[in-house]
């Protein structure tokens, strides 16, 4: 008898291998390009703040630093770009492995704080080093990524690509976080202190999520890079950061599914922003979105906490250990 997980996923690659047969509007193709992309960021943010319960307001900054090795590879090195695409990811991991080990030694806000630093740096640096980036005026001339004689040229194709890397990615994050190491990481959400009173030495089970985390944005930068052809600093910034928070928040904490749902409603809103706010307000600036996304993040804290996906359970769960913790008065 097949399980009801089963049916979900087989229905999920239905839908995902047909949409293009159906849509033919490049508009909407990439649209699903980009919530594909941000979907990537967005599950190993998840691993990060869900599963071992630390926050990270830089994940743009890992974004940016895939997309730019890539960028940087293929058009200064001309190396191929397959193999910019494998290896860009190497260095907001080793980035991610190098700082995570003293910024992932604070907690709660602290740790919100030590990242959203870091993400402003690397934004700068992606400004101001425009002998190398290109600056506020971007990196032009990126190829288009090809896998052997087939050039990915095309939306459709990219699509695919796109989607399949994140079936994959998903695939990967359910077996981790049903093996031992997945288990430890939700023992440190539960209590820190517990877990390091097992002998079980969480600074190094944290830093392993950090990277992995970094190491997803990388991934997502460098595909990013070859499908627009250009970049420029502005993707990279920390509204983008806030919005991968969102999305894992917005989905459901400590799940599979929930940061896809969660950028799929970014993306959508998003996009339904940029049509609404000229019809409605012509005169509102682009800080109009952040202002939006903070009143959904408001919102979302106050009335559904756990998320769209996660179980009732879960709130529980998470009160509980901030009454442990003396975050409620």
């Amino acid at each position: 008898m097949v399980s009801r997980n089963s049916c979900c996923r087989l229905l999920f690659c239905g839908v995902i291998v047909s949409l293009p047969l159906i849509i033919k509007s490049t508009y909407i193709l990439g649209i699903l390009i980009l919530i594909a992309l941000y979907a990537i960021v967005a599950e190993g943010l998840g691993v990060l703040m869900g599963y071992a319960g630390q926050v990270s307001f830089g994940q743009a900054a890992f974004y940016g630093l895939g997309a730019y090795t890539a960028a940087i590879l293929a058009t200064r090195c001309h190396l191929p770009p397959l193999l910019c695409l494998v290896v860009a990811p190497v260095l907001p991991t080793l980035v991610a492995l190098i700082i995570g080990r003293s910024i992932l030694r604070l907690r709660e806000h602290y740790l919100a704080l030590a990242t959203l630093g870091f993400g402003i740096l690397v934004y700068a640096l992606f400004k101001e080093f425009a002998g190398l980036t290109g600056g506020p005026s971007g990196l032009t001339g990126i190829p288009y990524l090809s896998l052997g004689p087939f050039i990915l040229d095309r939306d459709w194709k990219y699509y695919y690509l796109v989607w399949v890397i994140l079936s994959l990615v998903l695939v990967s994050i359910d077996n981790l976080t049903r093996s031992p190491v997945g288990r430890a990481f939700r023992a440190i959400h539960a209590s820190e202190k517990a877990t390091e009173a097992a002998g079980i030495d969480t600074t190094t089970l944290k830093v392993q999520a950090f990277g992995l985390s970094a190491c997803l944005a990388g991934l997502a930068g460098a595909l990013y890079a070859f499908w627009v052809t250009f970049i420029s600093p502005s993707p990279f910034s920390f509204t983008a950061s806030v919005e991968f928070v969102l999305m894992v928040v917005i989905g459901g904490l400590g799940t599979l599914w929930g940061p896809l749902l969660g950028a799929a409603i970014i993306v959508g809103l998003t996009e339904f922003l940029r049509w609404a706010v000229r019809i409605i307000m012509p005169e509102a600036g682009g800080e109009f979105e952040i202002i939006f996304f903070g009143l959904i993040f408001v919102l979302i804290m106050l009335f559904r906490p756990q998320g769209l996906l996660a179980p009732r359970a879960f709130q529980g769960a998470t009160t509980g250990k901030m009454e442990e913790e003396g975050c409620l008065r």
